[in-house]
């Protein structure tokens, strides 16, 4: 389905961010895979690339930092001047009562998980506009849609996503750059494990389908976007989430 793509993926040393490059390797797509930390992709890659015979680069830099981003695609144009795909995956999860949240925790969790999502985007969608087509895939969550006790300030950077899907959406349509997200719901990842039993158990039985999501199944639905079955699809916010209620 992504033959001959390139395609970034930005968080991607484990959870979602790793099922996505997996998938869209496995389709065919050649990946830049964005992590903080040097070398923590290169045996990711160098598997990828031996397995399905495609290009897979790692490519370090801190999102949230917007110097880092542009040194960060001037190493992607050494390797590619071609980018189909770009998802934002990058995130990180802090759970605060409202009486709780101090500044640094809200500097940091919109820095990464919104701040970094425009930073990346600016920089791709010039990439795409010289191709007069991609698709741009950034990652919000249920609780971006739907709010959340004692997630005051993730569930506003994620509602951010949605504000900046929607407006970036109806920027770059006429360039034939879409751009949608997914607001996965209770996905298995580390993250989500390292809740208390009580809270665990409280996220299942909200679930109507009766089971936690996989990192597979919301890369599923990425790989959808990234590739042309969903060619005028734009603006859109699908929830992957097994009819969660919260």
């Amino acid at each position: 389905m992504l033959e001959g793509k390139f395609a970034l993926v930005t968080g991607c040393t484990r959870g979602i961010g790793r099922a996505i490059v997996e998938t869209f390797a496995r389709n065919g797509a050649n990946i830049l895979a964005n992590g903080r930390t040097e070398g923590s992709l290169d045996d990711l890659c160098t598997g990828l690339a031996k397995e399905h015979g495609i290009t897979a680069e790692p490519v370090y830099f801190d999102v949230s930092d917007p110097a880092a981003v542009k040194s960060g695609f001037q190493k992607i144009l050494k390797i590619t001047k071609q980018l189909d795909v770009a998802v934002n995956n990058a995130g990180v999860l802090d759970n605060n009562l409202l009486g709780m949240v101090n500044p640094k925790t809200v500097q940091e969790v919109f820095a990464i998980n919104a701040f970094g999502t425009i930073y990346v985007m600016q920089y791709a969608a010039r990439l795409m506009m010289k191709q007069k087509q991609g698709s741009i895939i950034n990652l919000s969550s249920i609780v971006g849609i739907n709010g959340n006790e004692g997630q005051v300030v993730y569930s506003g950077s994620k509602a951010a996503i949605v504000g900046i899907t929607r407006s970036a959406s109806k920027e770059l349509a006429p360039a034939n750059i879409r751009v949608n997200a997914i607001a996965p719901g209770f996905i298995d990842t580390d993250m989500v494990r390292t809740l208390s039993e009580e809270k665990f158990q409280e996220r299942m039985d909200s679930i109507k389908m009766r089971r936690i999501g996989t990192p597979e199944e919301i890369a599923d639905c990425a790989l959808f976007l990234a590739s042309d079955q969903s060619r005028y699809v734009t603006g859109q916010i699908i929830g992957v989430d097994g009819g969660m209620l919260i």
